[in-house]
């Protein structure tokens, strides 16, 4: 596996990113956040070029794409106030579940049991909603984006599985793994963005779990389908 340097490299700048924003340097932070991502793109776009299906790893690059867009969006909510702010969270959202579909998309060809998947999804999704809602307070709008995006990356994760089984291989090892860590990283930020009990450690639980997420599913693409 090549181009392992940009890991650390990528994992380097998210922890001062996690730094300059604890000091509410936030136009600064957005900006070496979005620096940050753009290492796991680049490490995507360079596998894509060994991967054995165009296709996937196409799709796979496009949502690493629209993770770095929706980082730094998500980040604009320290940099505006009220409504403005709030607004830039909700695209932010937005982009990231587009970037889900994106990675449901590029899995649908090794996921051969789709409705099981999809089915179990909704369930576990019903379950985690239903946990989630109890410890957070948000608006109705947070609310529902927050149900199809949890909705979306869980199903994510079934299907990730499904395709492991279907198709043994290191590389859906990877995959799974970057997915499971992206789906733990989202609850944590939910619970700590919206929650009662905010605390800095699960900041930077949530962007490290993130980013070694992003950087499982780009190393993936070096790894034979």
């Amino acid at each position: 596996m090549q181009y392992l340097y940009l890991c650390p490299i990528c994992l380097a700048l998210a922890a001062v990113f996690i730094v300059v924003e604890k000091m509410e340097k936030y136009v600064v932070a957005d900006v070496i956040k979005g620096v940050a991502s753009t290492f796991f793109v680049v490490l995507g776009i360079l596998g894509a070029m060994k991967c054995n299906d165009p296709v996937y790893a196409r799709m796979i690059v496009i949502g690493l794409v629209l993770g770095a867009v929706a980082d730094v969006l998500l980040n604009l909510r320290y940099v505006y106030e009220g409504n403005k702010g709030q607004l830039a969270f909700l695209v932010g959202i937005g982009v990231f579940l587009l970037g889900h579909i994106c990675y449901i998309v590029a899995t649908l060809p090794y996921c051969k049991w789709l409705p099981a998947a999809i089915v179990i999804g909704v369930v576990l999704t019903a379950l985690l909603m239903y946990w989630i809602l109890g410890q957070v307070e948000a608006k109705p709008a947070f609310k529902i984006f927050g149900v199809f995006y949890i909705g979306a990356i869980t199903i994510l994760n079934c299907m990730a599985l499904v395709a492991l089984i279907n198709y043994p291989s290191q590389h859906a090892i990877m995959f799974l793994g970057g997915t499971l860590l992206f789906l733990a990283s989202d609850i944590i930020l939910i619970l700590n963005t919206f929650g009662t009990n905010k605390s800095f450690l699960r900041r930077v639980a949530n962007l490290m779990l993130y980013y070694v997420g992003q950087i499982m599913i780009a190393l993936c693409l070096q790894l034979p389908l």
